[in-house]
């Protein structure tokens, strides 16, 4: 039994269900039913146990189910070695938003929820990572980098609606020092941004790189485009802050042309390598791609795990579908090893039966849980 799990798991009006309510004894709980059931839905909610915005990405507004006031809920209980923790999400009301309770007391950010789980996913929406836009690579990184440090998701928010209101300041032609005032605001969770991006991702290649000789699933090699073209990249914040205004003073015009702000790290890519292979992950195959995609997965669920000091929870939607009996065998085992709990979904029971006696088993339909 891992040394962290959810022991209970309510939903209120989330999405296809009224209500469900799961009882959990540690093990790994595989969800079955047909596709539609509300499988992914599940998970979604325990996603909502972490900062941001969930697997889906979606409005709060939208995961309401329909036909109700639109005040959804998310409850569970962590159990650890300090004793057991009930943490709630849902609907923040009138302001919008969402709220967070954690041990029945209103918590300060949604933050606080970190202290006591991770959430980590994979879903078939991530199949197409490494050959889709840039956009979604840049998604799926700052999901692993909030893992590690929780507050990133806040820094990526801030910085995205100051780069919003500058570029309608542009558009406005408004006087010069409203729109510097913003770029200050800017450039600071920038720099916290692509510091905690650079960071995190040098420490999750020193792991996979340190465990190359591992065959169960390929390695990845991972780096970030420059920042800037011509590759000058102060590494302080304070001096990285100020060449990003300088650079976004000087290039108001261009910008302001152009209808965007066109350098900062909304601009970066991932790029991922194949590194038994030398090749870049774009260029393998469906399988490859998808066996990359859960070695990366599963590197930074053991990074997690020894930063922040407790393994985080995985949500894998319809992985075992894509994996031969090997490669799920093997699967399954690195789970056991990292000493966490799992919930996985899929339509074929039998693709669980590797995992015995080591997980629950729940049948999905039409939003019951059977």
């Amino acid at each position: 039994m891992p040394s962290r799990f959810l022991s209970r798991l309510r939903l209120s009006h989330f999405r296809n269900y009224a209500s469900a309510a799961l009882d959990l004894d540690g093990r790994h709980l595989v969800l079955v039913g047909p596709n539609g059931a509300g499988k992914t839905n599940l998970l979604e909610a325990v996603s909502l146990l972490s900062p941001g915005r969930g697997l889906r990405g979606a409005s709060f507004d939208d995961v309401a189910a329909q036909g109700s006031d639109g005040m959804w809920a998310v409850a569970t209980t962590v159990e650890a070695a300090e004793g057991p923790t009930d943490i709630g999400t849902g609907a923040g009301g009138p302001e919008g938003g969402r709220r967070v309770r954690i041990n029945g007391a209103n918590a300060r950010t949604i933050e606080e929820m970190s202290a006591y789980l991770r959430v980590l996913w994979l879903t078939p929406a991530m199949d197409g990572l490494f050959t889709g836009p840039a956009s979604e690579r840049r998604r799926f990184l700052d999901r692993l980098v909030t893992t590690l440090i929780p507050s990133h998701s806040a820094q990526v928010s801030d910085f995205e609606k100051a780069m919003r209101q500058r570029n309608r300041l542009l558009d406005e032609d408004r006087e010069a020092g409203w729109i510097e005032a913003v770029e200050a605001q800017m450039a600071a969770a920038a720099a916290g941004v692509h510091l905690n991006r650079t960071d995190s991702l040098g420490e999750l290649q020193g792991l996979i790189s340190a465990s190359l000789d591992e065959e169960t699933f390929p390695k990845a090699e991972l780096a970030l485009s420059p920042l800037f073209a011509d590759g000058e990249e102060p590494q302080s914040s304070v001096a990285l802050e100020t060449e990003l205004k300088a650079r976004w003073r000087a290039g108001r015009a261009q910008d302001r042309a152009a209808g965007r702000t066109l350098v900062g790290p909304h601009r970066v890519d991932l790029d991922v390598r194949h590194a038994q292979k030398d090749m870049p992950a774009a260029l393998g195959s469906t399988g490859e791609q998808k066996a990359l995609l859960i070695g990366l997965i599963l590197a930074h669920a053991r990074l997690v795990k020894r930063s922040a000091g407790m393994a985080p929870f995985l949500l894998l939607d319809e992985v075992a579908a894509h994996l031969d009996p090997n490669r799920r065998a093997a699967l399954f085992a690195a789970l056991d090893g990292l000493g966490t709990q799992c919930f996985m979904t899929g339509t074929d029971p039998m693709l669980f039966e590797a995992l015995g006696d080591d997980a629950q088993r729940v049948t999905v339909r039409e939003g019951r849980l059977e």
